[in-house]
């Protein structure tokens, strides 16, 4: 299964979606864009501005793009877990109502893109006497760079290509609105334009700093945990319980949003506000998801590889992600009284906004998960090793992992998932400076013609 796949995906490589909801967003986005595209091209001059339209149809498209391997690495989680196993992930999936009459839910996805591609050991193969020993015969887990490689992304596929005439489309379809604007309006097209640059700006950094995270995960060898050494590693391996334990994460202080078996994690609490404003034929409501409240923490736990165990303290990384998120809980309501009147005061004061909803989301890491890190290994201290009854005879035993401090040239992070899952959606370097880099030169044309 994932040997006979070419993790290397090549100069160009055309990918299509797996899932029928992916399909759906796919051929509407398709739909839209071809219509923005048709209406701009033969409406004449007045039908110009349609083809943002299509720029946004294109967009829609780029996004429902799987990453590179992402469609063929979900044939093979399909294929290599256990049936029952996914029976039982998805029967604890999925939207719950909690509160009919308080309109109230619960959902878990159905898809986690960030869970285990290939069979990982489950916790009855767990060791507590030997949290830093190897499991059986001593050899890595299956999903191991050792053992299935580092997938590298396409150089160019399909979300580059409808990226890339979004971008074309979107300076098109502007400058078509801009090159008509005359006397006063003239001031509110260079605006628009001045806008363009500056979200190509952004987006620019936003693609460097993301591209140059996924080629340090690309150039950074694997170490086994079992010949780990002091300074910079990169380590891949399952995520199982310290002798400080785990958490039970009681979000938002409610005990009926509560996560258990949990090693780090991140809550944020988010109030749907809408608020009436002016415009020039009358008003309109205007609505947005505002964060109001958060928290993140974590304690320390064991990265085992199959070769061995080592501690890791996530609280001292600085860059985490947590991929998707374990949970959400929303209502209509808050979950108390109190909260809502409190919740509705405080929004109305401040910014007179109506609260219409709320939402708590949970990221984080759990127990079993897949985890994927660079950090600094550093020797244990001899009071804590004393402590757990450390002989030292395992080298991986006296020594930790911490994230605080980069390193030049290497950044330290700490991400759920493995290399192979996070590396199979990912794109490559040049797709994401390319599409800001069209706005930024398409923008400065326009500025340099209006």
């Amino acid at each position: 299964m994932i040997n006979e796949l070419n993790l290397h995906g090549g100069s160009f490589k055309a990918v299509l979606p797996y899932t029928f909801w992916g399909w759906f967003a796919w051929v509407i986005s398709a739909l839209i864009a071809i219509a923005g595209l048709f209406l701009g091209i033969t409406g004449g001059e007045e039908n110009r501005p349609a083809i943002l339209m299509g720029a946004i149809g294109f967009m829609c498209l780029a996004l429902c793009t799987p990453g590179s391997h992402e469609g063929d690495l979900h044939k093979v989680r399909m294929q290599a877990i256990d049936p029952a196993e996914l029976e039982a992930k998805a029967k604890a999936s999925g939207l719950s109502i909690d509160n009919w009459w308080l309109q109230q839910s619960t959902y878990v996805p159905t898809n986690d893109p960030n869970d285990w591609i290939l069979p990982a050991p489950g916790p009855a193969s767990w060791s507590e006497q030997d949290r830093y020993g190897p499991d059986g015969d001593g050899s890595a887990i299956a999903e191991h760079p050792s053992k299935v490689g580092t997938p590298i992304p396409a150089s160019f596929s399909l979300f580059g290509l409808f990226g890339a005439i979004s971008a074309i489309l979107t300076i098109v379809g502007l400058w078509s609105i801009v090159s008509g604007l005359e006397g006063e309006n003239e001031n509110v097209g260079l605006y628009v334009i001045i806008g363009v640059i500056v979200i190509g700006l952004i987006l620019l950094l936003v693609g460097f700093f993301r591209s140059k995270m996924i080629n340090q995960m690309i150039d950074t060898p694997t170490s086994l945990i079992r010949s780990a050494s002091v300074g910079v590693n990169e380590l891949v391996g399952q995520v199982r319980p310290s002798p400080e334990g785990v958490l039970t994460v009681v979000v938002d202080g409610n005990t009926n949003m509560v996560m258990t078996n949990m090693t780090a994690f991140r809550w944020t609490y988010e109030q749907y506000q809408c608020r009436t404003v002016k415009t020039k034929e009358g008003t309109r409501e205007e609505c947005n998801w505002v964060t109001v409240r958060s928290d993140s923490g974590g304690c320390p736990f064991i990265l085992h590889d199959g070769t061995g165990g080592i501690k890791v303290h996530p609280n001292s990384f600085k860059r985490n992600e947590w991929g998707q998120y374990l949970k959400r809980w929303d209502g209509a309501f808050a979950q108390t009284f109190g909260k809502q009147l409190m919740s509705q005061a405080v929004a109305g004061l401040l910014g007179g906004a109506r609260v219409k909803k709320h939402r708590w989301t949970l990221y984080g890491l759990k127990l079993g998960n897949p985890a994927y890190l660079i950090g600094n290994v550093k020797p244990r201290d001899r009071a804590d090793l004393a402590k757990e009854g450390i002989d030292g005879t395992l080298q991986n035993s006296i020594i930790e992992v911490f994230g605080a401090e980069d390193q030049p040239g290497t950044k330290m992070t700490i991400q759920r998932g493995s290399e192979l899952s996070n590396l199979g959606r990912s794109r490559s370097g040049l797709e994401l400076v390319m599409l800001p880099m069209i706005l930024i030169i398409g923008g400065i044309s326009m500025l340099g013609l209006a």
